[in-house]
Order: C-alpha cells, then structure tokens, then sequence
C-alpha cells in the first residue's frame, strides 16, 4: 500500500471539498429555477419568446377592440354576402358575376370564424338586426357600422337588373368594402388578439384589391 507525500494528502482533500460545494451549489440552483417556473410568465427576465409559455396566453388573449370588431364584422360581412347573392338572375357583367361569388366564398367563412371568437371569448353574437350591438356608429341615414347600406340603397339593388345592376353593384359594394377597410385598420392600430389582427390585415388587402378591381369595371360599363 503506497502512502502519498503530506502536500498530496492535502491536495486530494481540497478537491474534494470543492467538490462537494459545487455540488451543493448546483443544487440549490435547481431548487431555485424550479421554484421560479411555478410563476407567471409575465414575471421580470422570463423568456417570452418560448413557445410553451406565450402560445396559449396569445391564443386567449383579447380586448374590447377585438370583440367590437368581431361584433361589427359579422354583421357587415352579413350584408355584402345578401348584396352578393343578388347578383344571380340580375347581373350581366361576367366580372361581376365571379366578383359576386368570390365575395360571398370568402366571406361566409371568416363570419364563422369571427363567431367562434366570440363564443370562445364568452361574449355575444350580434343578433339579426345588424345595428344592436354596444358601440355601432351609426350614420345619419340609420345605415349603421362604415359603408353600410340602407334599406333604400339595398331595395335599389334589388330592384335593379343588366347593367344598371352591375354598375349600381360595383358603386355600392365599393363603398361597403371601404367601410369594411376602415374597421379592419382600426382592428390594426388598437386591437391585441393576434388571430383578429391578422384576419384584419387580410380584410384590407383583399377588399382594396377588390375596390381596384370595381373601379376599373365602372369605367368600362
């Protein structure tokens, strides 16, 4: 059995105290980040960029701006759905006609969507009416929420056919397509739900391409 030298003995039980403080130390470091996960993610220095943790409070969390877009929306997408449906057995214009169907295509599912927000939130569906909801500004003609139409200018359409149809067609949903634009940019600026945001971008984007699009069909009708 070999015997080590004095200052050897010495250097070994050093190590090994060491040792035991760096295990005692990452220890405690464990209780303590264990400890601090318990808390709420919005607390100083958390890392708000992990996906576990921001994903579901993203997913749940809202405003008044967002309910009230959603409550509005609803009602307006309501509305260019009915003008758009009138185009069958009215319009003449081919343009107009597949105008007529990509409007009622893509907005019957974002009133869906926009309802499924709604209940998930724990807030009310507009109702039937189209002008109850708290907060509607409603114009002087009674009309509602921007760009909506009346009674009278929905009667007109109604009554309209050929050209006259397509023209009176492309004037009116111009104007319920920039009232449509002007929520959506509203939604932008002061909404927080991140899934209402976006459903705003794309309103604005596809509607002012189709306002575009029905300027350019009044000029040649």
């Amino acid at each position: 059995m070999s015997v080590l030298p004095p200052f050897a003995a010495r250097h070994r039980r050093t190590l090994a105290t060491v040792g035991t403080t760096a295990a005692l130390a990452l220890a405690l470091t464990a209780c303590g980040s264990s400890d601090d996960s318990s808390h709420d993610s919005a607390g100083p220095g958390m890392d708000h960029g992990s996906a576990k943790a921001s994903a579901p409070a993203a997913a749940g969390t809202f405003n008044d701006a967002d309910v009230e877009f959603a409550q509005q929306m609803i009602p307006h997408h309501q509305q260019a759905i009915e003008m758009a449906k009138l185009a069958d057995g009215r319009a003449a214009d081919a343009e107009i006609k597949k105008l007529a169907t990509a409007i009622e295509s893509a907005q019957d599912p974002e009133i869906n969507t926009m309802k499924g927000w709604l209940t998930s939130w724990g807030k009310p569906l507009p109702d039937s009416s189209m002008g109850d909801m708290p907060g509607m500004d409603h114009g002087t003609d009674g009309a509602g929420m921007p760009g909506m139409m009346s009674d009278k200018d929905m009667a007109e359409l109604e009554a309209a056919k050929g050209r006259d149809f397509d023209k009176k067609f492309a004037q009116l949903m111009i104007g319920h397509h920039e009232g449509a634009v002007t929520m959506a940019e509203d939604e932008q600026k002061q909404g927080r739900n991140a899934d209402a945001k976006k459903l705003a971008e794309a309103v604005v984007t596809a509607q002012t391409a189709e306002i575009e699009q029905m300027n350019k069909i009044i000029d040649r009708l």
